[in-house]
């Protein structure tokens, strides 16, 4: 594979809903340009980006992929997104690092769910946006149900570049409204002009008049010139259609139909031509130091300036090992260079440079300013990095992975899988950053968190089919806390003679509720020698220790303060451990009187989700006795503040996705403890009973 320079370089994210036809689209076009031998088949597994096991099984795209052809001596990058809501946040990274989004609407349904979130995704990163409407050669496809649903959803210049001829089944060729041009094609994709059809060249026209209209609005010297004409010349239009792309005044559309092939080298074509190359962005801005500190810089998307480029994509390749694919920004870079990783603070040697055709590498000895590559067996580099010249170092700002939505408690099925599964998870975190893996302190348990069950269950079947670790998923136990109510003063008393030397402790414990939050409190107030210095801290430690097994459902007792105001001791029979009994004695008789209850960790939640939900939503979260905090409107979309208990929001993903056509998502963190109601609080004690949860009391 040839080096291509910056400005003959396209950079398209390929996005939209599950099932709209993307990795279709992707393959057929890779077929018709000659960068693959074979037709790849999303429903035959042979699609060139859907290369994993579990996205063949499943006929769906789990995570991004690559592909890229040459057509007219361009090089045209595709980055294939998934499209499901479990997967859709991979996206992200994709748009980050691509020039223009190639969205794939479906023309059978229109602008659906996933393809709204993607395209806000693209909002973010300021994105330049081409559409394709995929399909047409479907019953009921029409290029009009799609173009409405997409000009009532985005706020955006929406216009055909190329026009269906035939509909449904005789779909067999395009218009090309912008070069007033008319196509048809054969079974390999091939386009034989042929004269526009007079049936239906007055909407040509209208759509051609709107489109010049629309590049006239881009520019104040060509509009002034459009009012003085009435028109504009090809010579105005074409060289600043690209312009109102690259500034988000236009967005073309496209008829296709990636399984006739029909439509696909025009688009081929106006990718090409219109499609802005990764110098338009002028430059990136960065930072000096890693972790946002130092002060902004940026880079401008030049061949000649200092090497930096940033690693979007982490794959962990079961033959190649570890491979990190990056966008180089600025410079341009051989084989075997030596760079600077400056998010870690370490040199990396590259190796070999490769380009990748879905799983395939291929090699390549250089490579110019907004390509992609990507190295194998870097040693520190993750995604997220920054990887630059030493000597002008600069770190790009990461992408931000949407909070984990939905956590599973993992149980390795055997010992063997227990010790396997630490590695094997951290390569799967290698390769998606928005999974999260940590252990509950209180209830022990592994908690893998993701965006939704189906995204956790794909990494189960990943964990058996590539690394042989079997797991079971069940919902995570909610961390229930104990705490006093009242004051109370007690004596514990520790005695045991069994002939020679016995036991004997003796304290007097004062033992008070605190505020939530404020932990536990030993407090000394003994004066004189009624206990040794040297015991007391056993007290506190029986205390400790009896604290941990709880008093009604054993669960840790917090927000407590014990006051040690009085006690004895033996000259001989006293020692730690009768004291350390002696404090345990002193609690246990104290939860008898300071009427212990059960606290439950209260969560902020933040829904967002289209307004005409918000009733159904907040209904919904009363039900869970929840108490909605406030309301707000973030650009059309309707947020919703409130505070839930953790134990009534195991399992909200799935609820919401019912109530909001999955429209909606939420995020969620710990807010603080709260007492748990009389008769919820007897279910979880009698449940607490029957997991032999509560301890009986052991023999001193």
């Amino acid at each position: 594979m040839k080096a291509f320079p910056t400005d003959n370089i396209r950079n398209l994210a390929v996005i939209g809903h599950g099932d709209a036809g993307k990795t279709q689209l992707v393959s057929s076009l890779l077929y018709i340009a000659g960068a693959t031998p074979r037709w790849g088949h999303v429903d035959e597994g042979t699609s060139t980006t859907d290369y994993e096991e579990d996205s063949i099984a499943r006929k769906i795209t789990l995570n991004t992929a690559l592909a890229h052809l040459e057509h007219r001596d361009h090089k045209i990058n595709f980055i294939d997104t998934p499209g499901y809501a479990a997967f859709i946040s991979h996206a992200r990274p994709a748009l980050r690092i691509a020039d223009c989004a190639l969205v794939v609407v479906d023309a059978v349904n229109g602008v659906e769910v996933q393809t709204e979130k993607a395209w806000a995704y693209a909002n973010e990163f300021i994105l330049p946006r081409l559409m394709v409407v995929t399909k047409l050669d479907k019953e009921r496809a029409e290029l009009g149900t799609a173009l409405n649903s997409a000009t009532n959803t985005f706020s955006r210049a929406i216009i055909p570049f190329t026009l269906p001829i035939g509909k449904e089944k005789d779909f067999r060729g395009v218009v090309d409204v912008v070069h007033m041009k008319a196509y048809e094609f054969d079974e390999q994709g091939k386009a034989k002009e042929i004269p526009i059809p007079e049936d239906g060249r007055d909407v040509v026209e209208r759509t051609r008049e709107r489109l010049i209209e629309l590049v006239a609005e881009s520019d104040d010297a060509l509009m002034e010139k459009y009012f003085e004409q009435g028109t504009l010349e090809d010579a105005d239009i074409l060289p600043n259609i690209t312009n109102a792309i690259a500034n988000s005044k236009l967005c073309p559309v496209f008829s296709v139909s990636a399984t006739t092939l029909v439509g696909l080298s025009t688009l081929l074509d106006h990718i090409i031509e219109f499609v802005p190359d990764p110098a338009h962005h002028v430059e990136e801005h960065g930072r000096t130091e890693a972790d946002g500190g130092g002060d902004t810089i940026t880079r401008k998307y030049d061949d000649n300036a200092p090497f930096s480029a940033y690693v979007f994509r982490t794959i962990a390749d079961p033959f190649a090992g570890r491979i990190n694919v990056m966008k180089i920004i600025s410079g341009h870079i051989s084989t075997d260079a030596t760079v600077y990783n400056s998010t870690r603070g370490v040199q990396e040697r590259l190796g070999a440079l490769n380009v990748m055709q879905g799983k395939q590498l291929d090699k390549v000895n250089e490579a110019h300013t907004g390509d992609i590559i990507a190295c194998v067996k870097l040693k520190e580099t993750q995604t997220g990095d920054t990887l630059c010249d030493k000597s002008a170092p600069i770190v790009y700002d990461p992408v931000e992975y949407p909070e984990a939505a939905i956590a599973f408690a993992i149980e390795p099925k055997s010992r063997q899988d227990e010790e396997k599964i630490s590695v094997a998870l951290h390569k799967i975190l290698e390769e998606d950053p928005s999974l999260h893996f940590d252990r509950d302190p209180q209830t022990k348990e592994f908690l893998l968190s993701g965006s939704g069950q189906l995204h956790v269950e794909t990494v189960v079947e990943k964990l058996k089919n590539r690394y042989h670790v079997e797991v079971a998923l069940h919902p995570p136990k909610v961390p229930y806390k104990e705490t006093i109510t009242a004051r109370a003063e007690v004596q514990g008393r520790h005695k045991k003679q069994t002939g020679g030397r016995g036991q004997f402790g003796d304290c007097k414990v004062v033992f008070e509720p605190l505020e939530r939050g404020a932990g536990f409190i030993f407090e000394d107030k003994i004066f004189g020698g009624a206990v040794p210095q040297n015991f007391r801290p056993a007290i506190e430690k029986g205390i400790v220790d009896a604290a941990a097994g709880g008093a009604v459902a054993g669960y840790p007792l917090v927000d407590f303060k014990a006051v040690l105001v009085d006690g004895s001791y033996h000259t001989v029979d006293s020692d730690e451990h009768s004291f350390r009994a002696a404090g345990r004695k002193a609690f246990r008789a104290a939860m008898e009187k300071v009427k212990p209850t059960l606290l439950e960790p209260i969560m902020d939640v933040e829904v967002v989700a289209p307004q005409e939900y918000s009733g159904d939503i907040m209904g919904d979260l009363n039900s869970r006795r929840g108490r909605v905090q406030g309301m707000d409107m973030r650009g059309n979309q309707q947020v919703i503040k409130a505070q839930v208990p953790m134990a009534e929001m195991l399992d909200y993903q799935s609820k919401l996705n019912s109530i909001t056509a999955a429209r909606g998502s939420y995020h969620m963190q710990f807010s603080h403890y709260d007492q748990v109601p009389g008769q919820i609080a007897q279910k979880v004690i009698e449940q607490a009973r029957a997991e032999g949860r509560i301890r009986a009391e052991e023999e001193e």
